[in-house]
């Protein structure tokens, strides 16, 4: 089995990381490898920041001048030529940058767990990491929305069961 290594690293001070969230991340990144059949080993980087940096990042990077959930930046080139750690031989997929504020209150509006939001977060970066883009056409999105429901219904927080019912705070 292929390894991977997942740098988790928290740059923000706004929310408090959740207990287990860096095993999640771990658990989704290795779900999606998996998923797709990627058997090389494997390095991605994925930060926790603010939405003040996150928005920063969105309008240098993306033109967008707005706050956003997650960015995803591949180190695969556009002719699929892989990044490799000289040291180790992995594949240095990219990073994953979420803005742990907007996870939390996405993760109220829709009536879930916080887990189930950065879960979600993460699988849809690391399938941006390995080149699906859902903004190309109808397709390519149901495509990627299908993807991540199976990936975290393998995972065990699919949409269905993760609910928040009551006053779960």
């Amino acid at each position: 089995m292929a390894k991977l290594k997942v740098y988790v690293k928290n740059n923000q001070t706004e929310v408090k990381v959740p207990v287990g969230i860096r095993l999640l991340i771990r658990r989704c990144c290795q779900a999606v490898l998996a998923t797709e059949g990627f058997k090389k080993d494997a390095e991605v980087s994925v930060s926790f920041v603010s939405n003040n940096e996150i928005k920063t990042l969105n309008k240098v990077y993306r033109n967008k001048d707005s706050v956003t959930d997650v960015l995803s930046f591949p180190l695969t080139g556009s002719e699929g030529q892989e990044e490799i750690n000289q040291e180790t031989g992995a594949v240095l997929l990219g990073d994953i940058v979420i803005s742990l504020e907007t996870a939390v209150k996405q993760a109220s509006n829709y009536g879930h767990s916080l887990e189930r939001e950065i879960g979600f977060l993460t699988v849809h970066s690391m399938l941006h990491l390995l080149g699906y883009d859902h903004e190309t056409s109808q397709l390519d999105q149901r495509i990627m929305r299908e993807k991540e429901e199976a990936v975290l219904e393998k995972l065990g927080i699919s949409r269905d069961i993760t609910f928040v019912t009551g006053d779960n705070n």
